[in-house]
Order: C-alpha cells, then structure tokens, then sequence
C-alpha cells in the first residue's frame, strides 16, 4: 500500500495493514479496512469508524452481524462439540440437511453433500454430473463412445478451485491455470440457439463429440454484474436437457437462502420460468458468516452415484457450521426476511431510480441481490468514495455497482448520535457523483 494512502486511514488501520502485506499471499490486494466488530447492518473498524454494510460480506452474513440467536446458538454448540468426523454424525448435521431439502422442495429420495464453501458445493455437483455422463449412451470409451461433456455460460462464476474454476468464465483467471478440466465448454450466455448448438454437436465420427451430461448455470450472473440469464433461455435449458438426458445443475451459491425474495432464485417464475434443478449449489448465506456450503442432489437415483469415498471433506457439515445454520434459518423463518428482502430491494431499486443522479442509468437485480449500472467506468471510485462516508457496497463492474445488504435491514437509516450524517442520504444525493471526477481515489 501506497504511503500516502496508509496517512489517510486511522492509525490502528495503517498499522495493522502495513503489517498484512509481510504475512500473507498478495491473493486480495490491500485491504481496504481492517474490521474489528459488527452489530446488524453496521460494522466499525479497529479505529472506531462506523460503516452500513450494504455488501454483507459479499452476500454472506443474512443475519448481519451479531445476531443474538445466531450467536447464541454457535455459543452453545462450542461448549459441546465443534467438529467430529465423518465417521460419525450430528444431530444439527441431519436436521440441517433435511431442513434444506424441505425449502428447496426437493423431491422424496433427494439427498445433500455439504462442504465448506460455494467452490466445493459446485466441485461437487462437476463430480456427479460426470458420474451420470458415465451412464448415458454413447459415453464409455471402452465400446467406442466420447466422454460426456459439461457445458457452462460465457460469463458465469462457479469459484476458483480447479473444477470450479474449470466452469469459471472469465479468461483473466482462467488462463494461467490452464490446462484445466477437460470436457467443459462455454456457450454464450441467454443464446438459447447457441446452448442448442452446443447439444447439436453430440454424435459418433470425427466431428461428433460425446453427450451433454449437465448445464451449470447461476440464474443471475453474480460477479458478471448482477445480471440475470432470462427465464426464457431457463426453460429452454430445461426442455434440452429433458430431451437429451442431461442434467441442470443451477448455482445458488450467492442468489439462495432468501437474498432474492424466495428461498432458492429457482422458486421464482420470473428467474427460472418455473423450471426444477436436478442439482443446486448453495453457500454464502447458508451459515451466517460461518463458512458452509454443499449441494442438494434432487431424487434418489441421482444421488445415489455419490458412494462411500467417492468424495468428502474432513470439515464438511461439522456441528458448530450446521448449527449456525440451522440459526440462520430459523431467524430467517421467524422474522420473516425472505419477505423483506422482496420489499427492503424494491425499495432499494426504487430508490436509487428516484434520486435524481445522473450516474445512475438502470438497476437490475431481485430482493437484496442488485446492481446500479453507471454512466461512466467509475465504479471503484464510487465505491471508495462510498466507504470514505460510511456505507459499503462493491464495485462488480466497471460501470456497476452491487448491492447485496444483510437480510435484516429495515427501510430506514437511523444514525447514531455520534455517527457520520446518514449514508443513505450521502450514496443517494447528487453529489459527487454526478461528476465522477470528483470522486476520491478515481481511477
């Protein structure tokens, strides 16, 4: 970090992040803030600076920060049994496995892998979708079949572990990995005559290649902006994969448990047009904070590939994560903020229509997962000049702005006494950012 930038944070800010760069891998860049504690929608740095959170962790804490309930029941699970092995079980284990099967309204049969995070959730619907390829007609080499192929949407985000990342678009990350997974294409992303294509190319000589085990799409576009695939192109994706006994695996690592207006984006006709996964992936809100994530396979003779050893994680739904969320979801159920999110983003949305800035062209988005496009590539220096004046929100794009506030948030900002004047307010006005050259930091 630059000098000068390290005299503009607090001390104890500047201190601890001129020491971050001697300890850990250059993964993340420079910090922005080092953060102390939360409570709600608010956060404070180790220098007392108050910030509204409207990122949540980048979608993670549902609950914001602290909830008692959450705490409370993390507490309690500590003081008995942080971890066991997956020689044994836990009672918060399977009750949060068939609490998730019940919200996703899976079928009877239907199962969960629980890992540690939306990565290894997708690592391991890649891992069964290429067991299922192994069972379809024209797939075994040893009768001269072509292996099954997996194909992915220009654009999409599935993680950066190395199958993850395999059906991870973007070529920035992906190229100095490469070569990565075998068998896993790209078409473009809501050109259902292109996914049409990609299906159209299974068959035997030369040119034909082997059959589509599996589509794995997010049905909104987290990390490409916030932007959904179209419920239309979903349903076609449905029906193709019907007609050629594929799989659809839908990512709802950052769309699920509640952050767009329904338990899982699928629930919703005007995201999915009605159409069931076979596979889901979930994390991020999952836990409350607490690093958990997984799949639901939907039906029995799907999960049923998934056998003793054929995957695992030392880790993978240990009774301290399991119980933080069954919390988070009892929270979520008992205040209602599924429903919130549905009414706390069309107030978001609206609002930042109705302001009156000309940075703002459009938003996009569902419940508390959206995005502000831009009238110029100034996303980072928004998104500083935000932080500088208390709210948090993440510059996706370079025209974008995301929006991905705890699911508690109310619909009015009340500062404390002590606080900065009201960051609703500052983010919403018509200054600076009607002139994005004059907004800190610009770059």
């Amino acid at each position: 970090m630059a000098t000068e930038q390290l005299e503009a944070l607090g001390s104890e800010d500047a201190k601890w992040l001129g020491e971050y760069s001697q300890v850990h891998m250059n993964v993340f860049g420079t910090p922005l803030r080092v953060m102390d504690h939360g409570e709600g929608a608010r956060i404070w740095d180790v220098d007392g600076n108050e910030y509204l959170d409207f990122l949540a962790g980048i979608a993670v804490n549902a609950l914001g920060y602290a909830h008692p309930k959450w705490v409370k029941a993390v507490s309690e699970q500590a003081a008995k049994a942080a971890h066991v092995s997956n020689y044994f079980a836990t009672e918060p284990q399977i009750r949060l496995a068939a609490k998730l099967v019940e919200l996703a309204g899976a079928p009877d049969g239907s199962h969960v892998y629980f890992g540690n995070s939306g990565a290894e959730g997708n690592e391991a619907a890649l891992k069964l979708a290429k067991l299922y390829g192994r069972t379809l007609p024209g797939a075994s080499p040893s009768i001269g079949g072509k292996p099954a192929r997996i194909i992915a949407l220009t654009h999409g985000f599935h993680g950066r572990t190395l199958g993850a990342l395999s059906a991870t678009w973007k070529p920035a990350i992906r190229t100095p990995f490469e070569p990565l997974i075998p068998n896993i294409e790209f078409v473009e992303a809501g050109d259902p005559c292109a996914l049409q294509d990609a299906f159209a190319e299974t068959g035997q000589g030369h040119h034909g290649k082997g059959p589509v085990a599996a589509v794995i799409m997010e049905l909104i576009q987290g990390e490409a902006g916030v932007r959904p695939v179209g419920s239309d192109y979903v349903k076609r994706a449905r029906q193709l994969c019907d007609d050629h006994g594929a799989l659809l695996i839908i990512d709802e690592v950052q769309t699920g448990i509640g952050r767009t207006g329904s338990w899982f984006a699928f629930q919703r006709e005007d995201l999915s047009g009605g159409v069931i996964p076979d596979i889901v992936t979930f994390a991020k809100g999952v836990g409350g904070g607490f690093p958990m994530g997984g799949m639901i396979a939907f039906g029995a003779k799907l999960s049923a590939l998934f056998t003793p050893g054929s995957h695992g994680s030392t880790f993978a739904g240990n009774p301290l994560g399991a119980s933080a969320a069954l919390a988070t979801l009892d929270v979520i159920e008992q205040e209602h903020l599924v429903a919130n999110a549905e009414a706390r983003g069309e107030q978001l949305r609206n609002g930042i229509m109705s302001c009156g800035n000309p940075l703002f062209v459009s938003v996009r988005g569902r419940g508390l997962l959206d995005a502000a496009e831009l009238s110029h590539p100034c996303s980072h220096a928004a998104m500083n000049w935000a932080l500088e004046h208390g709210l948090i929100v993440n510059a996706v794009a370079p025209n974008a702005l995301r929006f991905a506030p705890p699911l508690v948030v109310t619909g009015h900002i009340h500062p404390r006494p002590d606080s900065r004047r009201s960051t609703q307010r500052l983010i919403f006005e018509r200054r600076p950012y009607g002139n994005p050259g004059t907004a800190p930091h610009a770059t």
